[in-house]
C-alpha cells in the first residue's frame, strides 16, 4: 500500500448551460460551429456517425425481434411483450455503450477500455471507502493483486492519454428504478473501491498506461438532474467527458431513432396478440420475427424499419435490468517504466477541475 495523494472533493456541477444545448441539426451541414457555441477542440454531428448509429440499431432491434419467450400460464398470449420489454432494456443498455465508443474516436487522445473490465474488489479498499468518508482520506493506490473477495465490471474505462486521467463509467438507461433503493450506494461504494486500484491494473494490463487521477461516474441515459458531487451524470453532459462538441446530441438523436423502431416492434406485437390484422408488410425491409409462442396462424409483422404514426415519443420507460458481462484479462508486455506516484480517486468532474 502506498500513500500517494489525497482525495480531492469534487465541485458541484451545475449543469451543461442551454445555450450548449443543440439539436442534432442546428447547425447546416458543411458550415462550421461559431466560435462562441465552441466549447470543446473536436465536434461531431450526427451525419458523421450515422450509418454506423444506423447499423447499431438495426442489430439491437433484430436481438429483440429474435427472442424466444417461455409459455407463462400469468402472462398468456402477452408473454411475448413482455419479452421484448425485458429485452429492450438489455440491449439499449449496449447500444449506449457502442454509441459511447463510437464517439469517443472522435477525439485522439481518448482510449476506451469495453471489454475484459473485471476489475477485483480488494478488501482494503472495500473496507476504506466504507468506513470512511473518502473526501477525507489520504489517495491511496492499492495493489490491483492484494487480497479481494468478488470483482465489479465497468461498462466502460474512458481515459484521456493527454491529462492521464480515466473515468470509471456505469451506463444506465434510465435510474428511476434506483430511487428508492439501497441499489445505487451499492454501485457507487463497488465503483470507488475498484477506483483505488485503477491505477495498478491500468498500468499492469494495459501497455503500462498511467493516471494520476480516476474519477467515477454512474451516467442516467434518461438525462434527469445530474448531480456532479454524488457521482451521477446526465447523458446530456457527455460532451464534457468526452471533450466533443455534439456528443449528447448524437445520443439524444440515437435513443430517439432506436425508439421509434421499438415501439414500432410492440405495437405489431400487441396487435398480433389481441388479435388485430396487420398492415402488409413493407417490402423495404422484410423481418419475420421469431419472437412468438406456438401460434395456427402466423400473421404478419409491420416493418419495423418504418415510424409508426400512432407512436412518436422518443423515449419509453421499461425496468432496467442490464447486467455486466464480466472476461478475462489480457496479459501485457512489461517494460521499466514506473507508475504515476500522484493519484486522485473521486467521482467524476469536468476535467476533474484539475
Amino acid at each position: 500500500m502506498t500513500n500517494t495523494s489525497t482525495f480531492t472533493s469534487p465541485t458541484t456541477a451545475t449543469g451543461t448551460s442551454p445555450a450548449f444545448r443543440r439539436s442534432p441539426g442546428s447547425a447546416p451541414e458543411g458550415q462550421p460551429e461559431p466560435p462562441l457555441l465552441r466549447r470543446h477542440p473536436h465536434l461531431v454531428r450526427y451525419s458523421d456517425v450515422e450509418a454506423d448509429f444506423h447499423a447499431l440499431i438495426d442489430k439491437a432491434i433484430a436481438a429483440i425481434a429474435d427472442g424466444e419467450p417461455v409459455e407463462d400460464e400469468i402472462l398468456g398470449r402477452y408473454v411475448n411483450i413482455a419479452s421484448m420489454v425485458r429485452a429492450v432494456s438489455f440491449r439499449e443498455g449496449k447500444l449506449l455503450e457502442l454509441a459511447f465508443e463510437r464517439l469517443s474516436k472522435v477525439n485522439p487522445d481518448l482510449t476506451v477500455l469495453i471489454q475484459s473490465l473485471k476489475l477485483p474488489l480488494v478488501k482494503a479498499a472495500v473496507e476504506a471507502v466504507t468506513g470512511n468518508d473518502w473526501r477525507h482520506l489520504d489517495g491511496i493506490r492499492l495493489d490491483c493483486e492484494a487480497p479481494a473477495k468478488g470483482s465489479y465490471t465497468p461498462d466502460l474505462i474512458l481515459v484521456n492519454r493527454a491529462r492521464h486521467v480515466a473515468f470509471l463509467l456505469d451506463l444506465k438507461r434510465s435510474l428511476a428504478s434506483y430511487g428508492d433503493t439501497t441499489r445505487l450506494e451499492e454501485l457507487k461504494l463497488k465503483m470507488l473501491a475498484s477506483a483505488m486500484i485503477l491505477p495498478d491494473w491500468l498500468y499492469k494490463h494495459h501497455k503500462r498506461m498511467m493516471v494520476d487521477s480516476v474519477g467515477v461516474a454512474i451516467i442516467d441515459g434518461a438525462s434527469r438532474p445530474s448531480d456532479h458531487a454524488a457521482g451521477v451524470w446526465a447523458l446530456s453532459e457527455i460532451d464534457d467527458l468526452l471533450e466533443v462538441d455534439g456528443a449528447a446530441a448524437c445520443m439524444a438523436e440515437l435513443r430517439c431513432r432506436f425508439g421509434r423502431r421499438v415501439q414500432t416492434l410492440l405495437e405489431a406485437e400487441a396487435r398480433r396478440a389481441l388479435g388485430i390484422v396487420d398492415a402488409p408488410i413493407s417490402a423495404s425491409f422484410p423481418h419475420i420475427s421469431r419472437f412468438r409462442l406456438r401460434q395456427p396462424v402466423r400473421r404478419p409483422t409491420l416493418d419495423i424499419t418504418g415510424v409508426s404514426p400512432l407512436r412518436q415519443e422518443c423515449d419509453i420507460h421499461v425496468v432496467d435490468e442490464s447486467g455486466d458481462e464480466p472476461g478475462a484479462e489480457a496479459a501485457e508486455a512489461e517494460d521499466d517504466v514506473l507508475p504515476a506516484v500522484r493519484i486522485r480517486v473521486g467521482f467524476a468532474r469536468r476535467l476533474l477541475d484539475a
